[in-house]
């Protein structure tokens, strides 16, 4: 049995070979800051954000896209893994997804946090491979591809062709770093103090980047930072935007980086395909559309566009035989293994 795991900043999501996606659940662990002892992981640890008593803390142990928490990311793999492997006849393989611009020794602690479930064999791929692989993309092409895999923790902009990275750049505020300027945002206009879980919510109803249609408002509720007493405002899209828009001009300009820097043969595929856009935060309103105006490329958003890291990691799991056995030639998108 292979194993695929989209260990997010954000999200967690594991895969089976022949059984497709099986867990989908918070990244976050709640545990007693004394004895280390876990309380719960995933969605129930994730409702638990800012109502723990004392000594009892729920976090997210990855941050940016790589570990944080190297103990507590362990804890939780092997516990989201048990509820899904019920029956360990023998030690999987695992294929398991990165940031592109990561160290070697961050790279061994998502390899260590894997293997604390007992696997037979740790691979790594890139997101954007990941993503590409899962959009349907044939990327062992001499076709130039740009991905922009948008999440809550990176953006990972890549141009890939022949199975490789030409071009790449990670952009490390993104979905959460959005959460913490509206909590900012609130707190500096409203005199109003919010949880970052109120201020997703807040994101993901109205959140948006370009000038709204039609206004839309949310109720976001919290305790007013001078009395101390309870209260809530009523915030509409345009301030949302006010608050979000620098992140997202961010990753427009890391994108146009990557464009700049992309050989000109590979231009021209992408300027025939233009951009795909995948990762949980490829849907905010109007990010598609800012890139667009920037890079005077067309922009396409999947469908499916926050699970495609995981269903490319999953379709992956056929390049495993090829790293394993190296005299069989062929070009693979796995990075590496251990």
């Amino acid at each position: 049995m292979d194993i695929a795991i989209d260990l997010g900043s954000d999200r967690t999501r594991v895969f089976i070979e022949n059984k497709g996606k099986v867990l989908d659940e918070a990244s976050v662990v709640t545990y007693d800051v004394d004895t280390n002892e876990i309380f719960a992981v995933g969605d129930k640890a994730y409702s638990m954000i800012g109502k723990t008593p004392l000594g009892i803390k729920a976090v997210h142990p990855l941050d940016s896209g790589v570990i944080a928490q190297s103990d507590l990311v362990e804890d939780m793999v092997s516990i989201l893994l048990k509820e899904v492997c019920t029956v360990k006849v023998v030690m999987p393989r695992v294929i398991t997804a990165i940031p592109c611009d990561i160290t070697e020794v961050e790279k061994r602690a998502v390899v260590n946090s894997v293997s604390s479930f007992g696997v037979r064999r740790v691979y790594l791929i890139e997101s954007p491979k990941a993503a590409a692989i899962g959009c349907g993309f044939d990327i062992t092409s001499p076709h130039g591809i740009l991905i922009a895999d948008i999440g809550s923790g990176t953006a990972d902009i890549a141009v890939l062709s022949l199975g490789g990275i030409s071009v790449s750049k990670t952009v490390k505020h993104a979905g959460n770093a959005m959460d913490d300027e509206i909590v900012k945002y609130i707190r500096k206009k409203y005199n109003l103090i919010i949880g970052t879980n109120m201020a997703e919510s807040c994101k993901k109803a109205i959140g948006c980047v370009k000038a709204p249609d039609e206004e839309k408002t949310f109720r976001v509720k919290g305790r007013d930072a001078v009395s101390g007493m309870p209260r809530f405002v009523d915030v509409t899209s345009s301030e949302i935007k006010e608050a979000i828009t620098e992140i997202a001009l961010g990753i427009v300009a890391a994108i146009k980086d990557v464009l700049e820097k992309t050989p000109p043969e590979l231009i021209g595929d992408i300027y025939t395909d233009g951009i795909i856009l995948t990762g949980g935060l490829a849907k905010l309103s109007g990010l598609a559309r800012i890139i667009s105006e920037s890079t005077k490329l067309k922009v396409r958003i999947h469908k499916e566009a926050a699970d495609c890291v995981i269903a490319g990691c999953g379709k992956s799991i056929k390049y495993i035989e090829e790293v394993e056995k190296p005299k069989q030639k062929g070009l693979t998108p796995i990075l590496a293994a251990y």
